[in-house]
């Protein structure tokens, strides 16, 4: 009787945590969203690499606690304290190490990935400077000739090519702003007086909705603007077709 309640609660536990950890999915990805870029889909494979972690860690935590609790709980017959163990030196040697090697882990994977995320290409196919102003965008594209500059009132759209390094050199005119692009994972803050690059490679074609994600003003949520993704072929006629 005991040993069927017992196999009850451990069934039940192990339902519990397959439900929260599959309650996060969302397609391929365990994430609310499926990366635009090339740089994005590094950053998601690792944000995966995080969530089966923590997902492992929580069930072998609450498991062990679940487990304890119906294995050592004070019975009936019994009385005063259960036996007492002052240490146990395998398994504090165990709890010690195993946190380390994970973090170890999650640490050099993250430096990888982090050190691809920001690694600048000898010869982007597209440059785009990207100016932060109160409160709208500007984008440049200086070897086309073409600057796209918006207002509160409507925004402004950038237009990429797909399959082709981006690079985006991001700056402020008066105070900080954020550049956010949630479909590619990517956020980068400007800053007055300063130049920050960044290289991205879009692999789907699509509309893509940006914002800036740092307050500035008064109209810091009218701060919007638009990527779209077009083929090489589509930019090569929208560059045509701008610089008439």
């Amino acid at each position: 009787m005991r040993s069927a309640r017992r196999l009850r609660w451990t069934h039940a536990l192990v339902a519990v945590g397959l439900m929260l950890l599959l309650s996060g999915c969302a397609g391929d990805r365990l994430g609310p969203l499926e990366p635009a870029t090339q740089q994005g889909d590094r950053m998601g494979s690792l944000w995966n690499v995080f969530v089966w972690v923590a997902a492992f860690v929580g069930i072998l935590v609450w498991g062990l606690i679940g487990w304890s609790m119906l294995r050592y709980r004070k019975r009936r017959e019994q009385e005063g304290l259960p036996p007492q163990f002052r240490y146990n030196t395998a398994i504090e040697i165990a709890y010690t190490a195993i946190p380390i090697v994970i973090v170890a882990v999650l640490f050099f994977l993250t430096k990888g990935v982090i050190h691809d995320v920001d690694s600048l290409s000898p010869n982007p196919d597209l440059v785009v400077e990207v100016t932060g102003f109160q409160w709208s965008w500007q984008f440049t594209y200086p070897e086309q000739g073409i600057v796209i500059t918006g207002t509160p009132d409507e925004q402004p759209v950038m237009v990429l090519p797909v399959g082709e390094t981006i690079r985006f050199e991001l700056t402020s005119r008066d105070v900080i702003h954020s550049f956010f692009l949630p479909d590619f994972l990517e956020k980068r803050d400007v800053f007055p007086g300063m130049v920050e690059k960044v290289d991205v490679v879009v692999n789907e074609e699509g509309t893509y909705q940006g914002r800036c994600a740092e307050f500035c003003g008064t109209f810091h949520d009218r701060m919007l603007f638009q990527v779209r993704a077009v083929s090489p072929e589509e930019f090569d006629a929208w560059v045509q077709e701008e610089t008439k």
